[in-house]
């Protein structure tokens, strides 16, 4: 009997730091509609005439402060953990990684599968949080280039994990010896964030959203309310590590554009942080299980840099879970469920 397949489906990253990689990178991941959810021309006048011209040298800047002699953090940390998790699961699945944008790809992956003649497929989005702009966007290419092939696979879907108890309590795992080793006066939880007309086109009954407390309890839009997820995830984070409500604040960072995006925001809190005299401060990201330009650069150095340059004492940053072997552990959950 052949063995399923697992398809560990991730964001992307640029394939090397290179200002034409770059360029590619951006120009596919932004051409996505579910991503810049605008009308198809002014999307393409937009990314391609002023958005890949002038960030792709601030954007590169950026990935050549984290690049490592392995690569991509996000593309060898992946490797990494599907390296484990194949050990873990003593081969029970062939299990291949893929980016949403750029290389490996989603398509060369099922490829994969189908050479070795695997036609059942469980596909894991690697975003705990569900967001049409990630997650959807994942679910939605596996499915288009599942059904490009002639032998099309059975696919299966492992919903987002944002509340399931072992990934809250791997993410917990790296939270503690932070908070054994230092009493800080602020955590910030901070998540990527989304532009609020994507949270608004995800409640599914087109009345129940008003970007406030609602999130903050079930209700008819959860399944498809992001901003939800994030309150949930950090509420079980706080409860397992005993945090009081009033130590820590949900933020959000990574915007683009001018349009209203999910706040607070992650950068202006740090400068709250600062003005307050607050001295040292904790950040953990739960919307990434593993480091890359968003966690390393913008959080590890560009706001550590910010905060400590201005008074701060003390800025850690707790590290993505990678492939820390309680996250690997953890994985065998999630993908039961």
């Amino acid at each position: 009997m052949s063995r399923s397949g697992l398809l560990l489906v991730n964001l992307g990253t640029p394939s090397e730091p290179t200002l034409s990689a770059v360029k590619t990178y951006l120009r596919e991941f932004l051409s996505d509609p579910r991503i810049i959810d605008i009308p198809a021309l002014f999307r393409f006048l937009l990314v391609n005439l002023i958005i890949v011209p002038f960030r792709s040298r601030k954007s590169l800047a950026a990935y050549l402060k984290i690049w490592q002699p392995e690569g991509s953090p996000l593309l060898f940390y992946s490797q990494r953990f599907k390296d484990k998790l194949t050990a873990k699961l003593n081969r029970q699945y062939d299990i291949q990684i893929a980016m949403r944008y750029g290389s490996p790809s989603i398509k060369d992956a099922l490829k994969r599968f189908e050479k070795k003649g695997i036609d059942r497929i469980k596909v894991v989005p690697m975003f705990p949080q569900y967001s049409s702009a990630a997650w959807g966007s994942a679910v939605a290419k596996v499915y288009e280039e599942a059904a490009s092939s002639w032998n099309s696979p059975t696919v299966s879907v492992t919903p987002p994990f944002y509340s399931n108890d072992q990934y809250i309590a791997a993410i917990c795992q790296n939270i503690k010896p932070f908070l054994d080793q230092y009493s800080y006066e602020k955590i910030l939880i901070s998540f990527h964030g989304l532009p609020e007309r994507h949270i608004l086109k995800s409640d599914i009954t087109k009345k129940n959203c008003k970007l406030d407390n609602c999130c903050h309890s079930d209700g008819p839009q959860t399944p498809y309310c992001y901003r939800a997820h994030c309150f949930k995830t950090a509420k079980l984070i706080s409860q397992r590590l005993g945090i009081s409500d009033n130590h820590y604040q949900v933020c959000f960072q990574s915007r683009l554009g001018r349009s209203e995006w999910l706040r607070p925001y992650m950068d202006h809190l740090v400068e709250e942080c600062i003005e307050k005299e607050t001295k040292n401060i904790l950040v953990i990201s739960p919307s990434f299980v593993a480091d890359c330009l968003e966690t390393i650069e913008e959080i590890g150095i560009a706001a550590k840099e910010s905060f400590l340059n201005n008074g701060g004492l003390r800025f850690d940053v707790v590290p993505a879970l990678n492939d820390h072997d309680h996250w690997v552990d953890a994985f065998t959950d999630i993908i039961d469920h």
